[in-house]
């Protein structure tokens, strides 16, 4: 039944997406559209969300298109029915921003059509179940998302962000096809369920996985294949970008764990290692880039590729204990993992929208050019505030559940018997206390600088609000990032069929335990409590306040900012990011980030101003995409001969090259 409908709404989002083409772009049928979307989105919610609390059975269904030998086979489960609540309550939220946003859009053809085709290529790689489906499905979902990306195609950036995010696109999906060719085998089984019983060689799995690391780690944004990220995210409209970094991130996730922990059977002992890795080099990494970015939805965009990594270092665990039949302390770090992505597509969309907000408020993104908005834009200002506290996993919001959960598991490896993940489980675990810390940092740079002090120019003194559909999209967001860090067992609990189709156990039943409590292995070892904290600090606030206001004064007084003895209202000399980035960055920049710096101060008496100029190199584009750049026009500049051969040439080269394939398939064979 879920599945049948949900192919419905997946045809309904294809034509809707027809409409968008042939009808007027009017405000009307632009708010029209997006509400098509958020209806199809919540319909779709539902019915993942009743499938999934209800623990039914997988259902499947196969139709006539597709491989002629194969069709097209749909499958809904557990894990793809989790991965649709993300999808589709993230696809309504950003709808119903759009109603209002998407109204001052410069050019909705270009982005109605492929709005609605990217919402459908997600929802259709979620209940693919052969290869041919997940991979026409994943190309929809990438070539849409692209689309978007370049919708406003006179911005030079933009266009060279979607042709790399285009190039690493192709190049993910490359790794798939390689993916799914290892496990079809030579009978060329490509339905999964036929994957899912066969017996893999270690050998043959090992490789698979590390291509679906790859292939998923592209477009999830893992270092170091994530410098498509900040390029095309920021491009694309504020309510795609969220889409693109809360929601299609999530589903590279999805291809991961399909992939990894249903697919490939039992894993080896060195997978766990190597995802955890990659995940804690990416946590760190992509805080220390956002830390020093200036551009406001580019720091976000680069918030994701910390995230991702934070979540694929609960996989990575996952798996290390799955090895070791450590059930229990498999299920909580899978738990941990789905948990934060679930999280990170709550906050990481507000966060957008909020940006998208102070973009259309203000123009700018530059938070260098903004301030003082909390006073123009105080509804704005609240909730960006709240997303801004659960990122920085600060209880009781929702990111400091999940990063707690993970934290537990990491405390259980001194029970695995590999010396590798010994060691290595601990140290990544300092990585993530690290980029949690940092985290913090980022964002009371960014919220302090953007929102707090005097406006730093005079499109932010003149700044506005946001229509009523796009605040309400941010307000819905930021309720749900409180309802699931106040009670998160509820969560838990919806995530145990997830659990125990990937891991085959879950955490203990979190409802059924007293006041509420997060119990990871056993009350006995550890446990969290949201609801209590929340009612702590609203206790302990209303005292402070009241307090203050009996022993003080309760007027409300205004005085100039002090200005350390010497007047001038210039807002330039505020604290500024860049002096707020500058300690972190003497730390880490130099061996990471290769920072220079270059004073220019005035000699004595002078009064013109000092100038400080920061220049920052990124080591895994120098280090990689650089030289492969260079190589690739290289030799194109050396194979640009052959345009020029004549005709007797070229015949006989075809010639030669057709004698040594026929040479290396007789050596083959």
């Amino acid at each position: 039944m879920a599945l049948h409908l949900a192919q419905w709404c997946i045809l309904a989002l294809a034509f809707v997406a027809i409409g968008a083409v042939v009808a007027p772009s009017s405000p009307r049928t632009i708010r029209t559209f997006y509400a098509a979307c958020a209806a199809i989105s919540i319909v779709v919610l539902a019915l993942a969300a009743r499938h999934l609390l209800t623990q039914a059975p997988a259902e499947t269904s196969r139709l006539p298109i597709g491989l002629p030998w194969i069709g097209a086979r749909l499958r809904i489960d557990a894990i793809s029915a989790f991965f649709q609540l993300i999808v589709n309550f993230g696809g309504f939220a950003a709808s119903l921003y759009a109603i209002g946003y998407g109204v001052d859009e410069e050019s909705p053809k270009r982005v109605l059509p492929f709005y609605a085709i990217f919402l459908a290529g997600m929802n259709l790689v979620l209940i693919a179940d052969d290869a041919f489906t997940f991979l026409a499905s994943w190309e929809f979902m990438s070539l849409s998302s692209w689309a978007l990306v370049v919708s406003r195609h006179r911005d030079r950036e933009n266009v060279q962000a979607g042709y790399v995010y285009l190039l690493m696109a192709a190049f993910g999906t490359f790794a798939l096809l390689l993916v799914f060719g290892l496990l079809a085998g030579a009978d060329g089984h490509y339905g999964f369920s036929a994957m899912r019983s066969a017996s893999h060689a270690s050998g043959l799995a090992g490789a698979a996985m590390v291509l679906a690391l790859v292939a998923t780690g592209s477009k999830a944004g893992l270092a170091p294949l994530h410098v498509w990220l900040p390029l095309a995210h920021p491009a694309a409209p504020s309510h795609v970008s969220a889409l693109m970094s809360g929601v299609m991130t999530k589903v590279a996730i999805y291809g991961f764990v399909r992939i990894v922990f249903d697919l490939l059977g039992q894993p080896a002992w060195w997978w766990g290692l190597v995802v955890l890795a990659i995940g804690g080099a990416t946590a760190t990494l992509g805080v220390l880039y956002a830390m020093f970015e200036r551009d406001l939805k580019r720091m976000l965009a680069y918030s994701t590729v910390e995230n991702v990594g934070v979540v694929f270092v609960g996989l990575g665990l996952a798996l290390a204990f799955k090895t070791n039949g450590m059930g229990s302390a498999a299920a909580l770090a899978f738990t941990a993992a789905v948990f934060h992505a679930l999280n990170h597509s709550l906050f990481k969309s507000l966060l957008f929208f909020g940006a998208g907000a102070v973009l259309h408020g203000t123009g700018e993104r530059d938070i260098e050019k903004l301030g003082g908005l909390i006073h123009t834009m105080p509804q704005t200002a609240f909730v960006f505030l709240g997303g801004c506290l659960a990122i920085s996993a600060l209880p009781p919001l929702n990111g400091f559940a999940s990063e707690w959960l993970l934290f537990q598991g990491i405390l259980l490896s001194p029970d695995v018997p590999q010396w590798g993940l010994k060691l290595a489980i601990p140290a990544i675990g300092a990585l993530l206390a690290l980029a949690a810390a940092l985290a913090g940092a980022c964002f009371v740079r960014a919220y302090g600088v953007a929102f707090l002090g005097r406006p730093r120019s005079e499109c932010a003194s003149g700044a506005h609000e946001v229509d009523l559909f796009s605040r309400g999209a941010m307000f819905l967001l930021l309720a749900a990032c409180v309802l699931t860090g106040i009670l998160p067992g509820l969560v838990i609990d919806a995530a145990a069929p997830v659990t125990i189709a990937a891991v085959g156990e879950s955490m203990p039943r979190q409802v059924s335990q007293s006041w509420l409590n997060i119990v990871p292995i056993a009350a006995s070892r550890s446990s969290y409590n949201g609801l209590l904290v929340m009612a702590f600090i609203a206790f302990t606030t209303i005292v402070a306040v009241r307090a203050i206001h009996k022993f003080a004064s309760d007027r409300l007084r205004r005085a100039p900012a002090w200005d350390c003895g010497f007047p001038n209202a210039d807002p330039a000399t505020q604290y500024t990011a860049a002096s707020f980035a500058q300690p972190i960055g003497r730390v880490f920049g130099e061996t990471v980030f290769r920072t220079r710096e270059k004073v220019d101060m005035p000699a004595p008496g002078a009064l013109r101003p000092a100038r400080l100029v920061l220049s920052m190199r990124d080591p895994i584009w120098d280090a990689i995409y650089a030289r492969i750049h260079g190589a690739v026009d290289y030799v194109s500049g050396r194979l640009n001969v052959l345009q020029f051969l004549t005709i007797r040439l070229y015949l006989s080269l075809v010639f030669a090259v057709l004698i040594a394939l026929l040479l290396a398939v007789s050596i083959w064979t």
